[in-house]
Parts: structure tokens; C-alpha cells; sequence
């Protein structure tokens, strides 16, 4: 799984406002998810993104030509692997990162890259740190990168094809079974989503029920116990946790386990807030609703 999945699921999620109007010939005035200004006038000819999510945006967007960082788990599209990997994107390497003399870096809004955010605004450098947690996230910082770059066209277009696609999945989907799944994150400790993910958005939008959308939060820890009295029809799980469910034998106390109910899911794609949300949707309808999509 990618490095912000972790993250993402037992970070504290909130949601914080940006104010972004399109670049004029005046410098635009935006504030990231830390609350900090950023003033971008001339489009950034420099960028380093330590986000998957940003980095696949960008690429498609057409600003991917722009990168001159990345770190090491932003691996698509392929054409991002060229470009230079400056290591983790959580408490990132700050003097890698100003080594390529970046004049925009973007930041996964986590309290654990706060202290690099700092040092790197510090240092001169624009720094924009956002939070993509939700599907609305996607669509907003999505806008905001086209408004940066000076392309706001392109980003809408993007933004309109990944919508269509979800509202396309949620209408075949509809009136279908509808099925309890539990998703595994995370294993010692068993860590799930709750209902505050655009993770449950999928699951939703894909015709199932997630058996914690009771949690109020992007993720919670809970007990193996609890799995088996809520009694899932399915589990989802990336290659690793599908194997580790396989191998340990107190999973069977869940139905879903010992039926061999397991969905194994492409985490590089459905972990991430990016612009391949559409195709996460339809691969999850596929697995848990065969033939509803052709």
C-alpha cells in the first residue's frame, strides 16, 4: 500500500477549507490546508510532489512536465518514475527537496509534515500542503493545481470524467443486493476505514455497506472479535493482508474468511484520492456485483 494509505487511515481527518481564484496577471492569494498563504503569479516551472495523489493529477492535468521531484511511491503514471525520487513523502528529506531548487513543493497535509512545511517556507520556497480525504477533496485540489498551472480547462475536464464514471457505477449499481463488507488496512493492529474515507465513498458508490461506516472518522482500530459479530459478506484486502488473512488461522471465527470470501484489491489503485477514482469504482463494482457493469 502506498505510504499516505496508512496515513490516511489513522491520521486525523479534517477538512480544511482552500480559497483558490485562477491566476491572474496579479499574483492569486491561496491558503493550503494548514492555513498558510500561498502566492502563485507565474505559473511554477519547478514543482516537487510528495503525494501520489498530486503527482497523478498533475501528469494529468499536462503539468507532469513540470516535475522535478517525486517521492519514492508516486509510481503512476509510468512516465512518473523518470522523474527524480527524493524518498518518503511523510517528514520528508527537506535538503533533497531543496537540492532540486524547486519554486512550488505540494504536501500531503499530515501533522507529520507540518515541521517540513515550515522549514521549506522558511527556506523561500512555496510550499502547498492539502489534505485529499474525501472525493470532494479530489475535485477541489484538483481545480487548484489547473488554477496554478494555468490550465483550469483541462482540470475541470478531469474533474467531470472521474464524476461521470462514479455516477455511472452508482446507477448500475442501484437496486442491486447490497452487501456488508469489512475492509482490512491494517493488521496489528486490525485497523479498518469508517465513514469519513473516500474509500467508504467507494464502497458506497460500488452497491455495498461498509460493516464500520458506524465509525466516525477516516479509520479506527478494532478487534477480530467484533469483525466476526458484524459478519461481513466479503472482505476486501490488498495482496498482503489477503495473505495474512489466508495464513493465520483466527480469522476464521469471520464467515467471510472462512468461506474464502476475500476480494483482493489493487491498493495502488483504489488507496488513492486521485484521478483513477472512476476506475477504483468500477473494479470494486465488478468484484462485489459481477455482470451489473459490461
Amino acid at each position: 500500500m502506498f505510504f499516505q494509505s496508512r496515513a490516511v487511515v489513522i491520521a486525523a481527518f479534517a477538512v480544511l477549507s482552500v480559497a483558490c481564484s485562477a491566476p491572474a496577471r496579479d499574483a492569486a492569494q491561496l491558503s493550503d490546508d494548514f492555513g498558510n498563504p500561498i502566492s502563485i503569479g507565474v505559473a511554477p516551472a519547478r514543482i516537487v510532489s510528495l503525494s501520489p495523489a498530486t503527482t497523478e493529477i498533475l501528469f494529468t492535468i499536462g503539468g507532469g512536465s513540470r516535475l522535478v521531484g517525486r517521492s519514492k511511491y508516486d509510481l503512476w503514471p509510468d512516465s512518473a518514475q523518470l522523474v527524480p525520487n527524493l524518498g518518503d513523502g511523510m517528514s520528508p528529506n527537506v535538503e533533497a527537496v531543496l537540492g532540486v531548487k524547486p519554486d512550488l513543493v505540494l504536501l500531503y497535509a499530515s501533522q507529520d509534515n507540518r515541521a517540513a512545511a515550515d522549514r521549506l517556507r522558511a527556506a523561500g520556497v512555496n510550499t502547498l500542503s492539502v489534505r485529499q480525504d474525501r472525493i470532494a477533496d479530489f475535485r477541489r485540489v484538483t481545480a487548484l493545481l489547473g488554477a496554478i498551472i494555468h490550465d483550469t480547462a483541462r482540470a475541470k475536464t478531469v474533474v467531470d470524467s472521474v464524476q461521470h464514471t462514479l455516477d455511472s457505477v452508482r446507477r448500475a449499481t442501484t437496486g442491486a443486493p447490497t452487501p456488508k463488507i469489512f475492509w482490512h488496512i491494517w493488521d496489528s493492529p486490525l485497523i479498518t476505514i469508517g465513514s469519513v474515507s473516500f474509500m467508504n465513498e467507494l464502497v458506497e458508490i460500488a452497491g455495498a455497506k461498509n460493516v464500520y461506516a458506524d465509525i466516525n472518522g477516516a479509520s479506527g482500530q478494532i478487534s477480530l472479535e467484533d469483525v466476526a459479530r458484524r459478519d461481513p459478506d466479503f472482505i476486501l484486502a490488498g495482496p498482503d493482508g489477503a495473505r495474512q488473512i489466508k495464513s493465520d488461522s483466527r480469522w476464521q471465527i469471520v464467515r467471510a474468511a472462512r468461506d474464502g470470501k476475500v476480494i483482493v484489491v489493487d491498493t495502488g489503485l483504489v488507496a488513492r484520492p486521485s484521478v483513477r477514482l472512476g476506475e477504483a469504482a468500477v473494479s470494486l463494482a465488478r468484484a462485489l456485483h459481477p455482470g451489473s457493469l459490461r
